[in-house]
C-alpha cells in the first residue's frame, strides 16, 4: 500500500470512478467527494463491477463545487488531486451560467485549497470542447496549442464552461498558485466498460444506436476515447515529470463519424444491432428537428466539419498508447448490454 492520497473529486461519475479503480489498483490510498454519503455504496459497487473491492484504502469526504464549506478538510493530507468532477448535462440549461459558473468557479475553489493544503500537483480534467470550437477547422488537427474561442459560432454552453474553466485555472496558477503544478487532460468523446446506469452523455450516443433511438445517422464526427485510457492518462500526469504546466488531448485516432459506429457495431454485434441503422440522414432534416429541440439544435453547428485532432504530445511525452476506437466501442455496447440497459 503506498503511503501517497489522491483526492478524486466527482468519484461517482464515469471517468471519476475509473480513475479510483486505477488508482486502488496502484497501489494508492484514495479519498474521493460526493454530494452526499449516499453515493458511497454506489461508489462500491461500480468498483466490485470493475474488479476490486474496495476496503479501508478508499474513503469518502462530502464536498460541493459551488461552496468553499469543506474543501480545506477534504484536501487535508493529500499528495495529489484529479479534478473530474464537472456538469456535463444531456439537456440544455435555460442559462448558460448553470454550467459555466460552477465549472470555472469549481476549479477555482479546488485549486486553492489544494495549494492551501500542500498538494504537489493538480491534474485538471478539461475537454477537447476547450481546444476545438468557435474556429475554422484547418488542415491540420488540432493540438494543444489550440484554444476554444468562447465567442465563435456555434460554442454551447459546455464548450464555454470548459474553456473557461481551464483558462482561469491556468491563469491562477500563473498568479497565486505558488508551488503547486498543474497538468490537463482534454478528451474527446469518452466511451468504453460502464459500470452502472450512471454514465457520461457519450455513452447515450451507442445507447441510442443500439435501442432504435436514431432512424439515421447526422453526418457529425468526432473524436473518441476509452475511458480507460483517459483515466491511464490521468494517473501518468500525475506523477510524471514532464506533465507538470502541460495540456494533453486524449484521442484514440483520427475522428471517426455516428454512421462509422453505427457498421462497428452491425459488423461486431450481429443481431443485437439490429435496430442500428445504416444510413446518414439528409442535414435538413436535422436542421429541421433542432428548430423544436434544443439538445438537437447544440450539435447542428457540426454537421458536415471535418476536423481532427492528435494525442502525439502524449505519447511522445509520457508514453500513453490508447486502445482503437474500435475497441473503446465495443466495450461500451457489451458493458450495455451486461447490465440490461439495451433492449434484447
Amino acid at each position: 500500500m503506498s503511503s501517497k492520497l489522491v483526492l478524486v473529486t466527482g468519484g461517482s461519475g464515469f471517468i471519476g470512478v475509473h480513475c479510483i479503480l486505477q488508482l486502488l489498483q496502484g497501489g494508492y490510498r484514495v479519498r474521493t467527494t460526493v454530494r452526499s454519503l449516499d453515493r458511497e455504496p454506489d461508489v462500491r459497487a461500480m468498483l466490485r463491477v470493475g474488479g476490486v473491492e474496495p476496503d479501508d484504502a478508499l474513503s469518502f469526504a462530502v464536498a460541493n463545487l459551488a461552496s468553499d464549506e469543506g474543501w480545506p478538510q477534504t484536501l487535508a493530507g493529500c499528495d495529489y488531486v484529479l479534478h473530474v468532477a464537472s456538469p456535463f448535462p444531456l439537456k440544455v440549461p435555460r442559462n448558460e451560467d448553470e454550467l459555466i459558473v460552477p465549472a470555472r468557479e469549481g476549479a477555482l475553489r479546488v485549486l486553492r485549497a489544494a495549494r492551501d493544503a500542500g498538494v504537489r500537483r493538480v491534474v485538471l480534467t478539461s475537454s477537447f470542447a476547450a481546444i476545438g470550437y468557435g474556429t475554422t477547422p484547418g488542415k491540420e488537427p488540432y493540438t494543444e496549442e489550440n484554444w476554444t474561442n468562447p465567442d465563435g459560432p456555434g460554442v454551447t454552453a459546455y464548450a464555454k464552461s470548459k474553456t473557461l474553466a481551464e483558462r482561469a485555472a491556468w491563469d491562477f496558477i500563473a498568479r497565486e498558485g505558488g508551488s503547486l503544478q498543474l497538468s490537463v487532460v482534454n478528451p474527446v468523446a469518452v466511451f468504453g466498460p460502464v459500470f452502472s446506469r450512471d454514465f457520461s452523455t457519450s455513452i447515450v450516443i451507442v445507447q441510442r444506436l443500439l435501442n432504435g433511438g436514431v432512424p439515421a445517422c447526422p453526418r457529425i464526427k468526432f473524436g473518441a476515447v476509452d475511458v480507460r485510457d483517459v483515466a491511464r492518462l490521468h494517473v501518468i500526469a500525475m506523477t510524471h515529470p514532464a506533465a507538470a504546466r502541460e495540456r494533453f488531448i486524449a484521442v484514440a485516432g483520427s475522428f471517426i463519424s455516428i454512421l462509422q459506429i453505427a457498421q462497428i457495431l452491425r459488423q461486431r454485434m450481429g443481431a443485437a444491432a439490429s435496430r442500428v441503422p445504416t444510413r446518414e440522414m439528409p442535414d435538413w432534416i436535422l436542421r429541421l428537428i433542432g428548430l423544436f429541440d434544443p439538445t438537437i439544435r447544440q450539435i447542428v453547428p457540426e454537421l458536415g466539419k471535418q476536423k481532427d485532432a492528435t494525442s502525439a504530445k502524449a505519447q511522445r511525452m509520457l508514453g500513453w498508447q490508447p486502445l482503437s476506437a474500435e475497441d473503446s466501442i465495443m466495450a461500451t455496447a457489451e458493458s450495455l448490454q451486461e447490465l440490461g440497459l439495451v433492449k434484447r
